[in-house]
């Protein structure tokens, strides 16, 4: 029985450490230019989770004037977290986002649709309603 068990587990190791099953998934960090071309945002690690903060603003306004706390409105908007605590859930990552154009904050999802894509949702009523677009990558 043992020999048996020995043997099935030696003809699986080459299965097991095949390179194609040890390729990590696709990971969002990256600078990445937002759905409208507005912006772009540095997406890296922090801590166990993602987060996202604006790199550049290419058009549009460079203040955060939407911001609910009004101290804040004059601040630029390079150095924004719009992303922050994206944890690894599903297939992809969940946390919150940061939308400087209506200055409000949502539950997020990040999710990779190839090595140049990220689609981003910003949901509200517990995800019922998402809004979805897909950003490019920069670099």
């Amino acid at each position: 029985m043992h020999r048996t068990l020995l043997a099935a587990l030696s003809l699986m190791l080459p299965v097991l450490g095949s390179p194609a099953l040890a390729q990590p998934a696709l990971q969002p960090a990256g600078t990445w230019q937002t759905a409208g071309g507005d912006a772009h945002v540095r997406i890296a690690k922090c801590g166990q989770a993602y987060c996202g903060t604006v790199t550049k603003i290419l058009t549009g306004e460079s203040r955060d004037v939407n911001n609910p706390d009004p101290a804040l409105r004059g601040r630029s908007l390079v150095g924004v977290a719009i992303s922050s605590d994206m944890r690894p859930s599903g297939e992809g990552w969940e946390g919150s986002l940061y939308n400087f154009r209506d200055g409000k904050t949502y539950s997020g999802k990040l999710a990779m649709k190839g090595p140049n894509a990220l689609e981003l949702a910003g949901c509200v009523f517990g995800g019922l309603i998402c809004k979805r677009q897909v950003w490019s990558r920069v670099n």
